[in-house]
């Protein structure tokens, strides 16, 4: 209904996540893929361009630096004196850098032979972090920093998820534009025309989001 295909795999068991590019082995096959966490949400101008570049990159493995105030809840990047990175850890107890790796990765076709090598940790998981090394040891892992203008939340705990509820209520109710809609996302790809978003919004339209999608409609004729 959102002019997209989507499939469904379940792990079973929290033994890391990197067992993801096991279980969809089949799905991902020859291809490049990205890996995005489910708690993880991302709001700010430049992210979609910092996504294309990623995407457009021929081989080796992207993925990107945060400033954080707790990098030892986080994999950590440490960069040397022209910015590029030497090294990684997962959540260490002194961290070497304020910088977090945040949950949304790019990797080329060789993802699944490196978490096939991959041994579990002493946590019992297939560490993301161990898939990142592998790259940085082979010299194809590319660190974008995101700059100030991007809001990266990881809602992974009570704290953290009130705080992204807040951030994203404050930004809806100054702006008027709704965060994260499926619906207008598919529909400003080109994915869905007018009449299916119509469609979608009709069983909400007694509410605030199916009005919100009804308008979109209604503000693009009027503009045109």
């Amino acid at each position: 209904q959102l002019g997209c295909h989507f499939e469904f795999f379940i792990q079973e068991k929290p033994t890391g996540l990197a067992e993801a590019f096991l279980i969809t082995e089949e799905f991902i096959k020859n291809s490049p893929t990205c890996l995005i966490l489910g708690d993880n949400i991302f709001y700010g101008n430049g992210l979609i361009d910092l996504a294309k570049e990623a995407m457009s990159s021929p081989a080796g493995a992207t993925v990107f630096g945060y400033r954080v105030n707790d990098p030892e809840r986080y994999g950590v990047v440490e960069f040397d004196k022209e910015n590029r990175a030497v090294s990684i850890e997962e959540k260490p107890e002194f961290p070497r850098s304020p910088y977090a790796i945040p949950g949304l990765y790019f990797y080329d076709t060789k993802v699944i032979k490196i978490a096939k090598s991959l041994t579990p940790s002493k946590r019992g998981e297939l560490e993301i972090t161990d898939i990142n090394k592998t790259y940085l040891s082979e010299g194809s892992l590319r660190v974008k920093v995101i700059e100030r203008g991007v809001a990266w939340l990881d809602a992974g705990t009570f704290e953290s998820l009130l705080q992204a509820g807040s951030f994203i209520h404050a930004v809806q109710e100054r702006q008027g534009l709704m965060v994260g809609s499926p619906e207008e996302a598919a529909w400003l790809n080109k994915l869905i025309n007018n009449e299916r978003l119509k469609e979608l919004a009709e069983p909400h339209k007694k509410n605030a989001y199916g009005r919100y999608l009804l308008n979109l409609v209604g503000n693009k004729n009027a503009n045109n």
